[in-house]
């Protein structure tokens, strides 16, 4: 051995696990019995078992088209459907969540948990293009504690509630590493998978967002379809040498500009006039967590927590990063 070492750093500590931090920071949860504990325990695992699909996609032939198209008109992937199942059932596994909304099923899924006391809305894999790319993806979800009587069946009422009143939120990133975010309205924690573990550790302790920053991210190839606010906007960032960043994930690209300054943009297009993003499983998770980190969020002309949801699979424009290059756009329309 040698001499120079301290013995205490021949085994140092691995960090905290994500259930032990869960279980430290439960009596700051509303409604503190432990159901919400092991509902993020629950994603947690889902989100294990999708990333062990994601790493052995090109061993086993689960890339590529599954040759049907989802609620939303848009073609699915193997790993889209995949990733449905697997969520839906670590959910209806659990035992915590009463019904459930997903961007791959046009209604509600029930759970048959009916005395469940939570509602989940989903996207199970987001960016699910970039797949056969080998780009990073990811999950988003958010969570409401159901407004409908415990013993009976969920209604669509549960999901209605609006942004504000999200009890949980966050994604998973599958990318060069995969990391679990959320947020229980108490600041944003960000956990790190430890293959070799099979564990997630805090990685990201009170996760923030630089107030400015100097990334855009969008589709540049839809930047003449853009308002002509958006399109002066973009031309004063590149006036100022700012850096264009545009995965085509939305989780990879706000978990990019979460961590180093930036906003990303996806505002309304001819074939898209109502904007192109889900507002209840997408947009609302992740103003939620934008805003608990210190950033913003909207539409163009208002917070995107404060729009009345009025479907399931509503769209919105989207605005969301460093909260100083949020309201500078905001100021231009």
């Amino acid at each position: 051995m040698n001499q120079t070492t301290p013995p205490q750093n021949l085994a140092l500590p691995v960090g905290v696990t994500l259930d032990r931090y869960i279980i430290r920071k439960q009596s700051a949860f509303p409604f503190a019995t432990g159901e919400l504990s092991q509902l993020l325990r629950d994603i947690a695992l889902a989100g294990k078992i999708i990333n062990r699909e994601i790493n052995r996609a090109g061993l086993i032939d689960v890339v590529g088209g599954f040759g049907a198209q989802n609620v939303q008109g848009e073609n699915q992937q193997k790993l889209d459907v995949i990733a449905n199942i697997r969520f839906i059932r670590a959910l209806k596994n659990g035992g915590e969540v009463c019904a459930l909304i997903s961007e791959e099923d046009e209604e509600i899924i029930f759970t048959g948990n009916d005395h469940g006391k939570y509602v989940v809305a989903m996207d199970p894999l987001d960016g699910s293009s970039n797949i056969d790319v080998n780009v990073s993806i990811g999950t988003i979800f958010s969570i409401y504690r159901r407004i409908t009587p415990t013993g009976t069946r969920a209604t669509l009422d549960d999901f209605m509630q609006g942004g504000r009143k999200q009890v949980a939120a966050g994604y998973i990133l599958y990318g060069s590493s995969t990391m679990l975010v959320y947020t229980t309205g108490h600041g944003v924690s960000g956990f790190t998978y430890d293959h070799s573990l099979g564990e997630f550790f805090l990685s990201h302790a009170e996760l923030t967002s630089p107030d400015n920053g100097t990334i855009y991210s969008c589709n540049d190839g839809n930047f003449n379809q853009y308002p002509e606010t958006v399109r002066d906007y973009l031309a004063t960032c590149r006036e100022r040498g700012y850096t264009g960043r545009y995965i085509g994930s939305l989780v990879a690209d706000f978990h990019r500009n979460l961590i180093k300054g930036g906003m990303y943009l996806y505002p309304p297009i001819p074939k898209a006039p109502s904007g192109k993003l889900r507002l209840l499983y997408e947009c609302y998770p992740l103003a939620f967590i934008a805003e608990q980190a210190g950033g913003s969020a909207c539409d163009g002309y208002r917070s995107i927590l404060d729009i009345e949801p009025t479907h399931l699979h509503q769209r919105t424009p989207l605005y969301i990063g460093a909260k100083g290059m949020v309201e500078e756009l905001l100021s231009r329309f």
